[in-house]
């Protein structure tokens, strides 16, 4: 079978994974209180659906990376979103919104718009140790500010997950790229062990991020997710990778209207999950209403005067709606 074949049918079937694992993930949070710590979690069968999920979508997303370039391979991860929102609707019972199809293009679009401009073939370089390290720390600062203690639970929090998964994928092709190289350099060194322990670190990391933003419902934070991913990816590998935009100012043009666009379709999967999940629509409890005359009297009950049991007026008092005395 042709690579470019097996690469497009591997990244297929790892935004499938992807996209369960979130929708699993999504239902977790939403039947687990905000207090629950990791310990919890680990003891739910549930939770551990979820990481496989996502351990699948990631080792058959690196192995795509093996049989075709970063400029396929990431673009077709973003089908991720596509799965993820009408399987999250019909989790929840209801039917995908036009508001939501409509983000959910546009974000697509924006995020196609961007990958597009990112060229080159297959990577060949990799990070060095001090470019390893200097990427974790500002890795680091960055998910510390966005999910900094007290912050409510939202899209800072898919903001952080995305940006650590996106470095871990970054750090995983150097991991790849080094194991397959064939130059004769040692296959193990403290270079690529610290790079296997922060792609364990961020890939963990960006998991919890994302269960926490999740809590708020699916579209918009996975929107996100999807969006903040291929952005630190390719941040790196502009920056530290020798990769380039391709066609110049027309790239640049393409880069801005993309952005453009994928923020504008995360604002309505934003607006759209708002409105699904808006507690103010519930309907007020009905008011009971309490017959004034029972239709069931209860032999040997207490009696006025005149016959009549305490608790019902007499018919001449309730006709003319005055009071009655015994």
């Amino acid at each position: 079978m042709n690579a470019t074949l097996i690469a497009v049918a591997l990244s297929l079937v790892s935004a499938g994974a992807y996209a369960a694992a979130a929708v699993a993930q999504s239902r977790l949070a939403g039947r687990t209180d905000p207090s629950t710590g990791i310990l919890r979690l680990l003891g739910r069968g549930a939770w551990w659906s979820a990481v496989g999920l996502n351990a699948g979508g990631a080792l058959l997303h690196v192995a795509a990376l093996n049989y075709g370039p970063l400029t396929l391979v990431q673009p077709l991860g973003a089908l991720t979103l596509v799965a993820a929102v009408p399987l999250g609707a019909r989790a929840a019972g209801r039917r995908v919104g036009r508001t939501e199809w409509r983000g959910t293009v546009l974000t697509l679009l924006g995020l196609g718009a961007l990958l597009l401009t990112a060229g080159g073939s297959a990577p060949h370089e990799t990070l060095t140790l001090p470019e390893a390290l200097g990427v974790g720390a500002a890795t680091m600062a960055v998910v510390a500010g966005l999910s900094r203690p007290g912050a409510r639970p939202g899209l800072r929090h898919a903001a952080a997950s995305g940006i650590t998964s996106g470095v871990a994928s970054a750090l995983t092709q150097t991991l790849t790229v080094a194991v397959t190289d064939h130059s004769g350099g040692p296959l193990f060194s403290w270079r690529l062990l610290t790079v296997a322990l922060l792609v364990s670190a961020f890939a963990m990391g960006g998991l919890l991020l994302s269960q926490t933003a999740y809590r708020g419902g699916l579209g918009a934070p996975l929107a996100v997710v999807t969006l903040a991913n291929p952005v630190a990816a390719a941040a790196i590998g502009l920056a530290l990778l020798g990769e380039r935009l391709q066609g110049g100012p027309v790239s640049l043009v393409l880069a801005l209207l993309g952005t453009a666009a994928a923020v504008r379709g995360v604002i309505l999967l934003s607006r759209a999950q708002a409105r699904a999940t808006d507690p103010g629509e519930a309907a007020a409890p009905p008011v009971p209403v309490v017959d004034p005359l029972p239709s069931r009297l209860v032999i040997g009950s207490p009696r006025r005067a005149d016959g009549t049991p305490l608790g019902v007026e007499p018919l001449a008092a309730a006709r003319s709606g005055g009071p009655s005395h015994p």
